[in-house]
């Protein structure tokens, strides 16, 4: 998979931009501010739906417009798509593949990218929300179909909450108890699934995760993904994650999951209906990193975090390039050579060397690893100040 164009319109500081890429390394190169992170930033949102900055998208909406585009041309396998996404605010985003309209969740059948930016040590220091949504994108990125799942189960738990609500507001009606088991099969049912996948991700990312920690730093400091469940009783929103974990030997078995889900709902029971909220599911676990058998957030230093976040994208990546359809994800590195020294920036510039795509962002040239510097786009005040521009969306 490979990006042959990106056009931009009204996209945070850009009113157009229209950028020909080339197969290989990219490199956007410009001083701070000036918007070559927006370019990296629109690829991410077509394949994630999302900002690694911000959580919502409002403000990738240029200032006194009413939407954004962003368009990509796409080459895979011999085929070209043109993959586009319009950002509207105050209503519904929309999409479309060869100007087919499609709904905005099936981008990633389409196009795959894995990010990593310095906000990615959110992923490690913050909350367990950070690490739901890291492992949520990776499952659409490596099997699509779930983001219709995570959708359901997103939309269950908002029923399922109101209802509770009500019954904590009214006194709980035995008709509220009888339509609150309804609402129990169908968050059990869907919450199944995806903690199901989410442990068989986190088990598949285990060799990944330490081969790419080795290659980064230059030793092996065993790093690991321990999978911490609220249907264990682990109170994640509250607690240090470190109390109770799904036993391996467990695998990611089906009918376990569900009798553990629905045990742990009904010993909640009295406890969700005083506070009128769900309070065991796939949207309250977590996952912890380890480093030599540590917690990485709270004992790890800030070099360590560092380069378990930027592994952690690596492992993402070749698990992308094994099993999903797409092939090779388009990596994007966003001001990440700053903060390596050389080593570790000529070793980084052999793994990544691997990928058919690499965009790269800097403010400093020198900055960068001479055998990544074949194309470089300048980028000032947001404009392209001398790529190849190639009027490639005239047509149609």
């Amino acid at each position: 998979m490979i990006v042959t164009h990106l056009n931009l319109a009204d996209f945070r500081n850009y009113a157009s931009a229209d950028v020909a890429v080339s197969p290989g390394a990219n490199l956007f190169v410009g001083k701070n501010g000036q918007g070559k992170t927006n370019l990296v930033e629109a690829l991410g949102y077509l394949s994630t739906l999302g900002s690694h900055r911000v959580s919502g998208d409002a403000p990738m909406i240029r200032a006194g417009q009413n939407s954004a585009v962003i368009r990509a041309k796409l080459h895979h396998n011999g085929r070209d798509l043109l993959a586009e996404v319009q950002i509207n605010r105050g209503a519904a985003n929309r999409a479309q593949i060869n100007r087919g309209q499609i709904k905005p969740r099936e981008l990633p059948r389409y196009f795959s990218s894995v990010l990593f930016a310095p906000e990615d040590l959110g992923i490690i220091r913050g909350d367990p929300s950070a690490r739901r949504r890291f492992l949520d994108q990776l499952l659409v990125l490596r099997t699509p179909r779930l983001a219709g799942v995570l959708a359901d189960y997103e939309r269950v738990l908002r029923q399922r909450n109101t209802l509770l609500k009500s019954a904590r507001a009214t006194g709980v009606k035995e008709s509220q108890l009888t339509t609150l088991e309804i609402w129990d099969d169908k968050l059990v049912a869907l919450g199944s699934e995806i903690i199901a996948e989410r442990l068989a991700l986190i088990s598949d990312l285990q060799v990944p995760i330490r081969t790419a920690y080795s290659e980064v730093v230059g030793a092996d400091h065993r790093p690991g993904l321990v999978p911490v469940l609220s249907i264990l009783g682990n109170d994640t929103e509250t607690d240090d994650p470190e109390n109770v974990v799904w036993d391996p030997s467990g695998g990611a078995d089906r009918g376990q999951i569900i009798a553990t889900f629905r045990a742990a709902l009904a010993e909640k029971r009295r406890s969700e209906l005083d506070r009128g909220v769900t309070l065991v599911g796939a949207h309250r676990d977590d996952v912890r990193f380890d480093l030599n058998g540590l917690p990485v957030k709270g004992y790890a230093s800030h070099g360590e975090s560092w380069s378990f976040a930027l592994a952690l994208k690596i492992a993402s990546a070749e698990i992308l390039r094994r099993d999903s359809l797409l092939g090779d994800p388009v990596l994007i590195l966003d001001d990440v050579f700053a903060e390596l020294d050389q080593r570790r920036r000529a070793r980084l510039a052999t793994i990544i060397s691997r990928y058919e795509q690499v965009f790269i962002t800097a403010a400093v040239l020198e900055d960068i690893p001479e055998e990544l510097t074949a194309h470089i786009v300048h980028i000032r005040s947001g404009t392209v100040v001398d790529p190849e521009v190639i009027d490639a969306f005239a047509e149609g």
